[in-house]
């Protein structure tokens, strides 16, 4: 199974994100973010399942895009700042991605995602 994703707004087929990790076990769910000083433009992670997100210990702000089983985007959350909570109602995975994204991208509540490997890196 590949160790990083892809995710493209549907329909549009824009890069939401290129470079994204899955935190799908309970301990990849609990270290999470924690420890880094920030995500790079195209990065994120992807919480599954996930109806809620903390930000407690954090050192910076993320977006949060939060969906439902089909992948479809439940709720938005711009600018996350740290020492706060977030939660959706429906949402069974959420992705944290670098502030800005969502404003940059223009995914709106309804938006189909699209979940596929990225592309292996390539030896120089």
């Amino acid at each position: 199974m590949a160790s990083r994703w892809r995710v493209l707004v549907g329909g549009r087929q824009t890069v939401l994100a290129s470079e994204v990790e899955r935190a799908d076990s309970p301990w990849r769910r609990m270290v999470g973010l924690l420890g880094r000083a920030s995500l790079p433009l195209g990065g994120g992670m992807r919480f599954e399942p996930a109806s809620s997100l903390h930000m407690f210990f954090m050192r910076f702000a993320i977006d949060v895009v939060y969906v439902d089983r089909e992948e479809r985007v439940v709720k938005l959350v711009s600018d996350l700042q740290p020492w706060r909570f977030s939660a959706a109602r429906g949402a069974r995975a959420a992705y944290e991605l670098p502030a800005g994204t969502i404003a940059r991208v223009d995914v709106e509540v309804g938006d189909q995602l699209v979940l596929e490997p990225a592309a292996p890196e390539v030896a120089a």
